[in-house]
């Protein structure tokens, strides 16, 4: 790692599409802090070689601070972030709730993100018409917790939410449309994504995603 140019700013090397740096850019967004952007692009190996300099599996989110770089697993990143920045706080102070947070952002991860990678690759038609219909009866499942509380299970904004954000953005893309019994969904949905900080985390290949919608 000795002959790797190191940023002297945080940086994230980041593919404007993906749901998991889009994470990434809302905390950052939440926190207030600004970084750098590195754009990947995997068909042109742009910034590639600079990132497999960094991460062996040259996957994104890659967050770089100085001399410290983070790769692979999301909940390190996002972690990394609320300690390095406390301010606004996006996990509760006590430990038992900290802890169910943490359990409730693995299980939209295993549950819900799982699925949406698979309509993403779109690799086989009845995989994704299987996991297109298991998302949105997942999410339809559990409206009632997006009408007790304005936020996933709790009255502030969390890391929970920084996820289903990225998700929920996305559902155009993944062919799902909320019907009228969702709309506590929506409701909250709208909430998410009028927050200012969730409009600067996005790239402009996401605002495409709902132009005109």
């Amino acid at each position: 790692m000795s002959g790797i140019s190191k940023r002297s700013v945080m940086t994230l090397f980041n593919d404007s599409l993906d749901p998991y740096c889009h994470i990434v850019r809302i905390v950052l967004a939440e926190k207030g802090v600004t970084a750098e952007l590195c754009e990947i692009d995997v068909k042109n190996k742009k910034n590639m070689e600079e990132l497999y300099a960094l991460n062996p599996y040259g996957s994104v989110p890659t967050l770089t601070d100085r001399e410290l770089v983070l790769y692979e697993s999301l909940p390190i990143i996002i972690e990394y972030l609320e300690e390095r920045f406390p301010h606004p706080p996006l996990l509760p102070v006590y430990p038992v709730a900290r802890a169910r947070t943490r359990l409730m952002m693995y299980r939209v991860d295993h549950d819900w993100f799982s699925l949406m990678k698979i309509i993403l690759k779109g690799e086989d038609s009845k995989a994704v018409a299987k996991a297109r219909t298991e998302l949105l009866d997942s999410l339809l499942s559990v409206v009632s917790i997006f009408e007790d509380s304005p936020y996933f299970l709790s009255d502030e904004f969390t890391l929970v939410d920084c996820g289903l954000a990225a998700l929920l953005w996305r559902l155009p893309v993944l062919g799902i449309e909320i019907p009228p019994q969702g709309k506590g969904l929506l409701r909250y949905a709208d909430r998410l994504f009028k927050r200012e900080s969730f409009q600067a985390s996005l790239t402009s290949d996401e605002r495409a995603i709902r132009e005109g919608a």
